[in-house]
């Protein structure tokens, strides 16, 4: 611990408010929230802890604080700031997606649509639908049952929901208000769990239209009986109350929680929610900030009543969301806590192998690497490789590993300006020294590690640039590949020396890995720079063949062999002159 991070230590207030944990970058990686700062932010440097919490301890370099007033406050106040910053330690909910609902609109001749807006605007809600197929199913039978007007705007003729029996035409026919409300009226009686009492008038009518030997009728009611069954009767009925609500479990060990969610919409389970997440706080405070994420940030429908386990602050929930919150003692209500809470310690469990596995082949993976070349655990790595044929269309590539996982948003692709010839050390050179200069320049994130896909040479070439011209205190490795093109010796020091890693260890499959990235991704961008240019020269001294042209062709057929496949007639109808195209294929033969 650096001799700042005692002095604040020592000064925390004993009062509620938020904290936020920065890295020596300056970069905000946690942010937490706390009855009485000073006790919280001190646990995270006493004691001991789990492998994650102390990654991340590790990587703390600094922090801030902010007090509150109160506890609600705080919670606010962390949900806010976690949205703002997006810190890469705390939950990120990736699901920002609201569910849909089905909507009878407020208009002369209402229309049934699907909606994932809720608006003042007298219309008639349904849902919300967490299972999307579920909602679109449901639409498609109350279209087939009640034939409401289906264009947005009333158009002049009928179109074909009117010849399938879907629409009644207000368009050219005079539909009565009585008819709207009745039809109207029954998808508010079916959607509010009266679909049962549809379904026997369907049947009855069934039976009327077969009697009366109009068959084709009668085979219309089955089918929309068929449909109710196959829609609607698919669900358990779980509670009898036809109360929307949403019922939470959790669980947590290891560092790792467990949320599950069921979602129960006029009495039937429709839907579940699992969300699987490090936990670096008091688990019972990270599952309320959790909660607060779910509806506020990422807008899930808040229902009539929330029912939670025991041993959270009820008075809390209820202050944030402004919903009933219960935790039930006894009855239906707490067999389905209970089974929530069951659900997340079975996934949870289900899990723990794959994160273990993931977690051995990444985090510990940077971990050990940095312990075997004597450097703190390098989180942010950036690798280099060129690539060229014979010094024609030099590029060079660098991709980005973070928690040795690859951020394909930060790979970059480089141009080679400034040399001639095949000079790879001179590549390296130019393309070590834009990046750098650039960071500098921007005050972007510097990386905890280097690697150099090359010998020693182009390890020189970056130290020298890194060091030197830049004056930056940068760990720098190199990678060389043996006689087969895989990873053999990793190079680093001054003077420089190998370092041998197991070839079975999960640091040397890491280093694969980058070094297989980092050339996949400088060879490909080689081959589609080599590609264009080829094409273009190819065609440079054909008259009537411009740079207009050229890129034009290149559009229409995407490559040289498609284009040398090509006739006369199909280059022409490109675009070209028949003359043009007559040189065209005359130039490509040749070549």
């Amino acid at each position: 611990m650096n001799s700042l991070l005692k002095e604040k230590l020592a000064i925390l207030p004993d009062q509620p408010g938020c904290y936020l944990m920065k890295d020596r970058q300056g970069s905000i990686i946690y942010i937490g929230k706390a009855k009485v700062l000073k006790n919280r932010v001190r646990s995270y440097f006493t004691g001991s802890h789990d492998g994650k919490t102390q990654r991340l301890v590790g990587e703390i370099d600094d922090f801030e604080y902010i007090v509150t007033s109160s506890d609600i406050e705080a919670l606010v106040l962390e949900i806010n700031l976690i949205k703002k910053h997006s810190p890469k330690y705390n939950i990120n909910l990736k699901d920002d997606k609201t569910y849909p609902f089905i909507k009878i609109t407020n208009e002369k001749h209402p229309r049934l649509i699907i909606t994932r807006q809720v608006k003042k605007d007298k219309g008639k809600y349904f849902g919300p639908y967490p299972n999307v197929y579920s909602a679109n199913e449901t639409k498609r039978l109350l279209d087939r049952i009640y034939p409401l007007r289906k264009c947005s705007t009333i158009p002049n003729k009928v179109c074909l929901y009117y010849h399938i029996g879907q629409c009644l035409a207000p368009c050219v026919n005079d539909v009565s208000d009585n008819e709207n409300k009745v039809m109207v009226e029954g998808i508010n009686r079916f959607l509010n769990g009266g679909y049962q009492e549809i379904k026997a008038e369907l049947t009855q009518k069934m039976y009327i239209a077969s009697e009366g030997m109009d068959f084709e009728r009668a085979k219309e009611f089955r089918d929309q009986i068929a449909h109710i069954e196959a829609t609607m009767e698919k669900q358990k009925m779980m509670m009898t109350d036809l109360v929307d609500r949403d019922v939470f479990g959790f669980t947590y060990n290891k560092g790792w929680m467990c949320v599950q969610v069921f979602f129960i919409r006029q009495g039937k389970l429709i839907e579940r929610d699992v969300s699987l997440f490090p936990v670096y706080a008091d688990p019972h405070e990270e599952f309320i900030t959790f909660l607060g994420q779910f509806y506020l940030e990422n807008h899930h429908f808040k229902p009539k009543e929330i029912l939670l386990p025991d041993q959270i602050e009820t008075n809390l929930v209820e202050q944030l969301l402004e919903v009933s919150v219960y935790q039930p003692k006894k009855g239906k209500k707490k067999e389905l806590v209970e089974l929530a809470c069951k659900n997340a310690r079975l996934a949870l469990e289900d899990k723990f192998s794959l994160i273990e596995r993931t977690e051995e082949r990444t985090v510990k993976a940077i971990d050990n690497l940095g312990k075997k070349i004597g450097i703190a655990t390098p989180y942010r790595i950036e690798a280099f490789d060129n690539s060229n044929i014979q010094g024609t269309n030099p590029v060079s590539a660098m991709v980005v590993f973070i928690d040795g996982k690859p951020e394909k948003r930060e790979y970059r692709k480089y141009k080679i300006k400034s040399v001639q010839g095949p000079d790879d050390y001179a590549s390296m050179r130019e393309v070590v020294s834009r990046r750098y200069t650039r960071i500098l320049k921007e005050n972007l994130p510097l990386p905890d590690l280097i690697i150099i896909d090359g010998g020693k040479g182009h390890l020189t070439a970056a130290k020298d640039v890194i060091e030197n011209e830049l004056g930056l205190d940068l760990p720098i490795v190199g990678l060389v590949k043996d006689d087969k093109h895989k990873t053999s010796e990793l190079i680093i020091g001054d003077p420089f020396h190998y370092v041998q890693l197991e070839r079975n260890s999960q640091e040397f499959y890491l280093l694969q890995r980058i070094q297989d990235e980092v050339h996949r991704f400088a060879i490909t961008f080689h081959r589609q720079l080599r590609g264009k240019n080829v094409f273009q020269s190819i065609l440079d001294d054909i008259p009537g063949v411009g740079e207009k042209r050229k890129k034009m062709l290149l559009k229409h057929f995407g490559s040289v062999k498609k284009m040398k496949e090509a006739t006369v007639e199909e280059i022409a109808s490109a675009g070209v002159p028949k003359s043009a195209a007559e040189l065209i294929v005359a130039k490509l033969n040749e070549e």
